[in-house]
């Protein structure tokens, strides 16, 4: 009996795939309906020995009964296992969809795991902003569906040119692709989506010591002449008005920026040139930008790492950086003159209300929600309407499908922001419209 029972557990352990709670039931089955045959045996031979010696044929149909009972006890037990076990593992065939408990959608609930025959691994790249939360959900997918992803945490603009040259199976950016990027990216492999996955706070991180975290306050026009080099010092009367409380120092401010293409960088000056002229005619836009000064750090962390080493020293990167590092950061006034600071429920309000377009591509920063944090941005995956590679594309839209259901649970305990109803509907229904050779490869109920 425990050396069937092993066996089980063993063959169950081997198996990732979408089959196993079947071949663990047919074990099950098996091995009881053998068990059943070796005991019935048991019986037999005792009953043929009770008759011979006793030959009370009473308790021989005494025997036969408990047989029967014995064998039916065992039938149920190896429908009651089969069933539980089944539900448990959340057997159903492939392309099957369950319910989703995380309300984020109004439409369809998480989806299964890839069919059989799709690819086993994927590659994607791109955007540092969101890599803590990226990282929690391929190990998530890969313990649930066994499907392996490399996600390479490289930077906005590395990642539109890698999907670009179609050296991953997936990009990933904070920013908008621009007109000449989505030319180039239609070029290599047709049309491109944009597909959110969340939104996230961009903190605005000081290295002053004795300074709290939020208690710094700063206006739009302060941060935008600051970054502009308007303004060098931190006792500069522009701050210290604003923070009468305040000691600050009379050291030159140390303006750290990203070295590398960025998304963070992009929702950073997408919301600087809709706070100040100088900046947008100056500077502008962009995944990388020409930089009035002074010192560059290599995605979010190398941000992060250089405002922790230089007293002074001010940068910006996505919340979750700031806390890992334990930075302080400034509370940044927003449109409606409130004084904010970059939390979940601040970040939340960023998006609330706003009109989501079908291909999604919407900037969320400098809010009019009097409750929003000014500096919020969505985060893309980047994806090939046309998939090439029938495996890869299955396992591609299961895991964006899993990520908009399932994945948005372990959002908010990395401080991220959940999508809305409307935007995950959105991203429905561009996940749906991925295909290859004109054939959705999603396959819903």
């Amino acid at each position: 009996m425990n050396r069937w029972l092993g066996n089980i557990v063993r063959a169950a352990g081997r198996r990732r795939d979408r089959n196993q709670p079947v071949i663990v039931a047919l074990l099950v089955g098996s091995g009881l309906a053998d068990l059943a045959k070796r005991s019935g045996r048991t019986h037999s031979q005792g009953k043929k020995s009770e008759d011979e010696s006793k030959g009370d044929k009473g308790d021989s149909m005494n025997v036969d009964r408990r047989h029967v009972i014995f064998v039916g006890s065992l039938a149920v037990a190896a429908a009651i296992f089969a069933a539980l076990f089944m539900s448990a593992c959340g057997g159903s065939s492939a392309g099957s969809s369950t319910p989703s408990t995380g309300g984020t959608s109004a439409t369809t609930g998480s989806a299964a795991c890839p069919p059989s025959g799709a690819a086993t691994s994927l590659t994607g790249a791109g955007a540092s902003f969101p890599y803590p939360l990226y990282s929690k959900w391929t190990s998530q997918f890969d313990k649930q569906c066994g499907v392996q992803i490399n996600y390479q945490s490289v930077g906005s603009g590395a990642g539109i040119s890698q999907i670009t040259q179609k050296t991953v199976d997936f990009g990933a950016s904070d920013g908008i692709m621009t007109d000449d990027q989505v030319a180039a990216a239609e070029a290599a492999g047709g049309p491109i989506l944009h597909i959110p996955m969340t939104s996230g706070a961009v903190a605005v991180i000081v290295n002053l010591p004795g300074i709290d975290q939020g208690q710094l306050k700063l206006t739009p026009d302060v941060l935008a002449n600051i970054y502009l080099k308007n303004i060098k010092k931190w006792d500069d009367p522009a701050i210290t008005q604003l923070n009468p409380g305040l000691s600050l120092p009379s050291s030159d401010i140390a303006v750290v920026h990203r070295s590398d293409g960025s998304g963070t960088t992009f929702i950073f000056t997408n919301y600087l040139s809709k706070v100040s002229s100088e900046w947008k005619d100056k500077v502008g836009n962009a995944t990388t930008v020409q930089w009035p000064g002074d010192i560059g750090g290599e995605k979010n962390d190398g941000v992060a790492q250089q405002v922790k080493q230089i007293p002074g020293a001010i940068g910006y990167v996505e919340l979750a950086y700031a806390i890992q590092n334990n930075l302080t950061w400034a509370s940044m006034q927003n449109k409606s003159g409130n004084y904010v600071e970059p939390t979940l429920d601040s970040t939340t309000a960023a998006s609330t209300g706003v009109t989501i377009p079908d291909d999604t591509k919407v900037m969320i920063t400098d809010s009019s929600n009097p409750q929003a944090y000014p500096i919020v941005g969505f985060t893309w995956i980047l994806a090939y309407v046309n998939q090439a590679d029938k495996a890869k594309g299955e396992s591609l839209v299961y895991y964006l499908w899993w990520s908009i259901h399932d994945g948005q649970q372990y959002s908010k305990d990395l401080l991220y922001a959940p999508l809305s109803t409307d935007v995950v509907e959105k991203a429905e229904a561009e996940i749906k419209s991925i295909g290859h050779q004109g054939q959705p490869l999603l396959q819903l109920p």
